[in-house]
């Protein structure tokens, strides 16, 4: 299959959700802010690592 998700492709978006929620929680904006980028780090590095799109 052309377009099949593969597991780092399906990590990758499951960190970028979790870096919008971290956002929008209901903690410091410095809290909030080490979780977002946390999660795009990870994003980043899954994606860069699997050349995921």
């Amino acid at each position: 299959m052309k377009h099949a998700l593969t597991l780092p492709a399906i990590r990758a978006f499951a960190h970028r959700r979790m870096a919008l929620s971290a956002l929008r929680a209901n903690s410091s904006l410095a809290t909030r802010l080490k979780r977002y980028s946390h999660h795009m780090s990870i994003a980043r590095s899954l994606e860069s690592a699997e050349g995921v799109q």
